[in-house]
């Protein structure tokens, strides 16, 4: 049944995809994160549903540019460079690595995550389909929630939660983050919404959000969900109220997690005598000794073959940083920070505009949640390897498109005549 159950899923959005391509970006996002295929059992078991649809996409924008005689636009923005210098620097590691093998594959995959994100900035051109999109990822790492979440309060916060099996979030630590992440893509939503019921659900979700990160027993995922928070406090324009939901939740966390929970947190600040933090330590210097030796060429993509003290005994980067900047050099790091830091300092300055009249409000609101998304996945990278996740990518990409929105509704009004 499950099997079946993915091939309608898969069918049903191949047909909206065809008759208007812009709903199969959509489809896109939620075999991206809802991650449905993970639990086929059978024939659509590891059965390519994101490439099939991404397929029908291709050939329905085609189609539909055929027809109008045009291709959609592209807006111009300082990112859409950067990816491909991002790319070539890729590119020119991946032809240095000292093993083309694994790097040639993982550019194969990084190639195909960055071309994803074309139609994206093709087709979505409104702020309704904004918006349709926002809600679509967030509804789709929402119900990923809900189970997880659930599973945490029924169990008393006694068990670990995860991720869709095989997905970039699989692990606990990865569904920490990626939850954490999703926080301020609820909350935007939840401004929006108009209905009671809608608007309570979105509230539940969000509380179980909390609740799943706190039952991952992620250390960094704790981390990433403190910096979700500050920055929903720095934006929010109800402060008053959220600070004493905060503080109920956290009473209520405090009685009900386990003690085993807050010993293990504790070992944030004494991380000198836990041998999981002192092994990232570790991998920390090999890296980075490694970088400094070949700050150009970098190791390439699954550079850690080159770099491991002891083969037999292989260790993972645990940072995006550290993976950034051993594997592509300090140029690689470099493009890498810039659209990731570069585009949350632009949703400020939005965000700005947007208090001050020079922008629509409604944009000042997305900018200040899309960039309270980067900064939980910025504050998570620090702890985890989450370098080549497609969720920051495409909420670069969105932010991309919201700057092109802002700027064409703000153009808009200003041609408008004033009223007599």
């Amino acid at each position: 049944m499950r099997d079946i159950a993915i091939l309608f899923i898969l069918l049903s959005l191949a047909w909206a995809a065809w008759l208007r391509p812009w709903l199969g970006v959509l489809g896109l996002a939620v075999f991206a994160y809802l991650n449905p295929q993970a639990y086929g059992v059978g024939f659509m078991r590891g059965f390519p549903v994101y490439q099939t649809l991404f397929v029908v996409v291709c050939l329905s924008l085609g189609w539909e540019a055929y027809r109008r005689g045009t291709l959609p636009k592209l807006h111009w923005d300082w990112r859409i460079p950067v990816f491909l210098l991002l790319w070539a620097c890729f590119l020119f590691t991946t032809w240095q690595s000292q093993f083309p093998w694994a790097a040639w594959i993982k550019l194969s995959e990084i190639s195909k995550l960055f071309l994803a994100l074309l139609p994206t900035l093709l087709l979505i051109d409104t702020r309704r389909k904004f918006f349709f999109l926002i809600a679509t990822i967030a509804i789709s790492f929402g119900l990923v929630t809900l189970k997880g979440g659930y599973w945490a309060v029924m169990t008393g916060f006694q068990d670990r939660v995860y991720g869709p099996p095989g997905s970039h979030f699989g692990g606990n630590n990865e569904f920490a983050v990626a939850m954490a992440m999703n926080i301020p893509l609820l909350v935007l939503w939840l401004r929006e919404a108009g209905g009671r019921r809608l608007r309570w659900t979105l509230m539940a979700m969000v509380g179980l959000s909390y609740a799943a990160v706190l039952s991952s027993w992620s250390r960094g995922g704790l981390i990433t969900l403190a910096v979700a928070t500050a920055f929903l406090l720095w934006s929010g324009k109800r402060r008053h109220l959220m600070l004493p939901l905060l503080l109920a939740g956290g009473v209520l966390a405090m009685t009900a997690l386990p003690e085993k929970w807050f010993e293990r947190m504790g070992t944030i600040t004494t991380y000198e005598q836990d041998a999981s933090a002192t092994s990232r330590l570790d991998a920390w210097r090999v890296g980075l000794a490694y970088a400094r030796a070949h700050p150009f060429t970098g190791a390439g993509f699954d550079g850690w073959i080159a770099v491991q003290p002891d083969p037999e005994h292989p260790m993972a980067w645990h940072s995006s940083y550290v993976q950034i900047v051993t594997e592509h050099g300090l140029l690689g790091l470099t493009l890498w920070s810039l659209l990731i830091f570069g585009s949350m300092l632009a949703l400020t300055r939005l965000a700005w505009l947007a208090g001050r009249a020079r922008a629509p409000p409604w944009a000042g609101d997305y900018a200040a949640m899309l960039r309270a998304s980067l900064a939980a996945y910025a504050a998570g990278g620090v702890f985890l390897g989450l370098a080549y996740w497609d969720i920051p990518y495409h909420l670069i990409a969105l932010s991309v498109l919201l700057g092109h929105l802002a700027r064409k509704e703000a153009g808009m009004s200003a041609r408008q005549p004033a009223s007599p």
